[in-house]
């Protein structure tokens, strides 16, 4: 037993750091919450049930309520997958170097490229123009179509939020109805969601320039090459029938990503300075 000891362990330790990269036989993969926790699960089950059969792995979802809390459990290993906007990823990305976007997905147009926009009621479209004192909803700090675009599309029009009073409320959909409720005179979102709106009233009055598509990004800590490249080459190869029943934001297929495709959003966010919180 002393003899073969040595040889033993070698094998055991060996088997344990080549499993370590993605070998197990399960992923964790986290939605990002655009909208409500019911709403999103049932949007990416099929697509995460044809990664399975594909890769022949079991995926598990674990919902978080926030973006942060997302960043945190894939800094930490806890998380292998996700489903990331630009400005979520570049900010993970900050944190760990082995975060590694796959595909970004195809809006609706069939382009991967997606734009945020300002929302208002339709029969009360404020003027942007030197806009003061009005109630701003946004969704989440790390949300590309929150702070960060929203106060830059107003400071194409001459205004800007620190002149405005702005609120947090998480949510894309959150935002969209408090607006149509007249909580709120303005709402910053993800394009596509506001004109889901637009039977309840809503109207889009400024959006932004193309940005980088919403992206399925890997932990390359925890998953491995090999395993990177099926899952992208799943999801790439997805057309027609596999498609349907898949959740809008992810329905219109999938085209490879790679880090570079963030540089024009990095130089974006060099120049601005997002707050935590709201000023009201």
């Amino acid at each position: 037993m002393k003899h073969m000891g040595r040889g033993l362990l070698a094998v055991v330790l060996w088997a344990a750091v080549s499993g370590s990269a993605g070998a197990a036989d399960s992923l964790t993969f986290a939605p990002l919450p655009m909208e409500t926790p019911e709403t999103v699960v049932k949007q990416v089950k099929p697509m995460l049930a044809h990664l399975e059969k594909a890769v022949g792995v079991d995926i598990t979802i674990d919902y978080s309520s926030d973006y942060a809390e997302i960043l945190q459990k894939f800094a930490a290993g806890k998380l292998d997958l996700a489903y990331l906007g630009p400005l979520p990823y570049l900010t993970l990305r900050d944190q760990v170097s082995q975060a590694t976007p796959l595909v970004h997905f195809k809006e609706k147009s069939g382009s991967a490229t997606y734009t945020c926009a300002i929302v208002a009621p339709a029969d009360a479209k404020p003027d942007l123009t030197k806009l003061k004192g009005r109630k701003v909803a946004l969704t989440q700090p790390l949300s590309t179509c929150g702070y960060l675009s929203t106060d830059g599309l107003l400071r194409q029009a001459g205004s800007n939020l620190e002149d405005n009073l702005y609120r947090y409320l998480d949510k894309h959909d959150e935002v969209a109805l408090a607006v149509t409720r007249g909580e709120f005179d303005l709402g910053g979102l993800k394009t596509a969601i506001g004109k889901k709106y637009a039977h309840m009233g809503l109207a889009v009055i400024a959006e932004s320039g193309p940005l980088p598509g919403f992206a399925l990004v890997a932990n390359a800590k925890t998953v491995s090459k090999e395993r990177m490249d099926k899952l992208r080459d799943a999801l790439v190869a997805a057309e027609g029938d596999t498609l349907k029943g898949w959740g809008d934001n992810i329905r219109f297929g999938a085209v490879a990503a790679f880090d570079g495709d963030y540089d024009g959003l990095r130089r974006l966010r060099r120049k601005a300075s997002i707050p935590n919180s709201g000023n009201f």
